[in-house]
């Protein structure tokens, strides 16, 4: 039965489709949306359409922008030699809080994981492979220390050393703890793990995926 109405109840399918929504807290956030002045929830409804239609992938390294090439992989101050792989814009976020990383980033938006149907082809490591060159002194591998983090960690390493002879590759320390996820740890943490990252021993080369 529809007891709030058609528009309201709009309101809560829209919220209910978010992640990690479920139904009870979809009711919670379209009202508390419905007692919003008017002006807040003009606001709130203009930030995400003008949020869905300017923002965009970085060409570089593919974090969420506004503006071509993003803020760091435009600034002088950063070193473009110094790569750090991360997941999610979230994780970059986490990693720019420390003050501690003076490197430019790319971001992967997901990890390999077979068993929800995610191959390499599905995240971005096409675009970071062909933005590593001679130039480049350290891939940093940032991503979460799970079962999808250490396996998109040991593939990308490979594909590394079999195309980049040179470049030197670290994963980050174990202090972040396993099975965490990055973007809740404390600054502290991360950049403990950061100054402790280990170079990865590759050992045998990648099986080519058959799309590439």
């Amino acid at each position: 039965m529809n007891y709030y109405g058609e528009y309201v109840t709009k309101l809560i399918e829209q919220f209910g489709k978010l992640p990690g929504i479920g139904g009870r807290t979809a009711q919670r956030l379209a009202f508390y949306v419905l007692n919003m002045p008017k002006e807040n929830a003009e606001a709130l409804a203009q930030s995400i359409v003008e949020a869905r239609e300017h923002v965009k992938y970085c060409s570089c390294c593919c974090n969420l922008t506004d503006v071509d090439p993003c803020p760091v992989c435009g600034s002088s101050k950063r070193d473009q030699n110094q790569i750090m792989v991360v997941e999610s814009p979230r994780d970059m976020a986490a990693y720019e809080k420390t003050k501690d990383y003076r490197g430019v980033y790319h971001v992967l938006h997901g990890l390999i994981s077979p068993m929800d149907g995610i191959s390499p082809n599905d995240i971005r490591i096409r675009e970071l492979l062909a933005r590593i060159n001679e130039n480049t002194r350290e891939v940093i591998l940032a991503m979460a220390s799970t079962i999808e983090g250490d396996t998109t960690a040991m593939y990308i390493a490979r594909l590394i050393a079999l195309n980049n002879d040179g470049v030197k590759v670290s994963r980050i320390a174990k202090g972040v703890p396993v099975g965490g996820e990055l973007e809740y740890v404390d600054q502290m943490t991360l950049a403990t793990a950061l100054r402790g990252r280990f170079e990865i021993n590759t050992g045998k080369e990648p099986e080519e995926d058959e799309d590439n």
